[in-house]
């Protein structure tokens, strides 16, 4: 027999009403009557109706996840960070990636808020800020990747312009001068402002050579390319540092079929910290931004923003994690 709000209410003799509120953590209550009502919860094997709460006003306690790409490694360890958070807290995540098309971030946003999510959590959206200020007028929005102030809006940035600067000044101190950059796409906020970090780093200790620097598309097959691609140029250089680790991993590749040593012919730097980078043959020199840390930030802050409690905006710091694949420049 299905057990019913009812049911419990009358064995704890308590109001339905009192239960409810009870499980949706809004009722006040002493803590005896709170520790009976749930006990017999339990006791009765009683399981919540997600959709008749949430019908009836209540919460649904699911937290909706827009993500890029669902497979990424950079994104899977952000997915993590949210879900050890939102479980640990008793809600769950409902995923949909948006593959960085405006359109389907809309159709994932609308699917979401469908099934009355509590909160919607967007990891580097490419929705434009007017839309997410939209969404955030019935929904807690957190938006990673860029500064947003509004109304039910909390976002949480990175400040990639100085990561990208620890990642060359570290270069310019072990002696190298001709350093080349494999760039993420330059229509997202982020791989611009790397650049930007990149170029006012290298301003104040070599020259800039705009041959050295090469677009890419974030993923290890781009950074491969890209590499072999600075490679062709005949342009000197002894070290490269990249927007992402994926990238590193595919340029690295591209090294090693050219014949070329990492770090003794050239120096490689990326920029994550994945955990897979301390792995990587010779163990990858990168700029930790991690995305483990990026989620469990975003899971707090959503679940502060439907608790209605004031947040601020913080900026993640960048560290720089030495490992063995710079050192000091080699002039070929």
């Amino acid at each position: 027999m299905k057990v019913k709000l009812s049911m419990v209410a009358q064995a704890a003799g308590v109001s339905p009403s009192t239960v409810s509120r009870i499980l949706n953590g809004t009722a006040h209550v002493d803590p005896e009557k709170h520790a009976r009502v749930m006990a017999i919860i339990k006791e009765l094997g009683f399981r919540p109706n997600p959709a008749a709460r949430a019908l009836a006003g209540g919460k649904t306690s699911t937290v909706g996840v827009i993500t890029q790409f669902i497979d990424s490694p950079f994104y899977g360890e952000a997915l993590r960070g949210i879900e050890d958070v939102l479980t640990a807290a008793h809600y769950v995540p409902l995923f949909a990636s948006g593959h960085w098309n405006e359109k389907n971030e809309h159709d994932c946003i609308d699917f979401l808020r469908q099934r009355k999510v509590d909160g919607i959590i967007a990891l580097s959206s490419c929705l434009p800020d007017e839309a997410l200020v939209s969404i955030a007028q019935d929904t807690p929005t957190v938006i990673t990747g860029r500064q947003l102030a509004a109304h039910n809006v909390t976002s949480i940035d990175f400040d990639n312009m100085r990561a990208a600067r620890l990642a060359v000044e570290h270069l310019l101190e072990l002696g190298h001068r001709h350093i080349a950059y494999i760039s993420g796409p330059m229509h997202h906020s982020d791989a611009r402002e790397r650049l930007a970090g990149y170029r006012a780093a290298l301003a104040k200790g070599a020259s800039i050579d705009p041959r050295l620097v090469v677009e890419a598309d974030y993923l290890e097959d781009g950074g491969m390319i890209a590499m072999n691609q600075l490679l062709q140029t005949g342009v000197k250089f002894t070290a490269v540092v990249t927007g992402n680790d994926q990238m590193a991993f595919g340029a690295r590749l591209a090294l090693h079929r050219k014949g070329l040593r990492v770090p003794q012919d050239i120096s490689l730097v990326g920029f994550d910290d994945l955990p897979i980078a301390q792995y990587l043959t010779p163990p990858l020199t990168t700029v930790r931004h991690s995305a483990r840390e990026l989620g469990a930030q975003a899971a707090q802050s959503v679940l502060a923003l439907i608790a209605g409690k004031p947040l601020e905006h913080p900026v993640l710091e960048a560290r720089l994690m030495v490992r063995e694949s710079t050192s000091a420049a080699n002039d070929r």
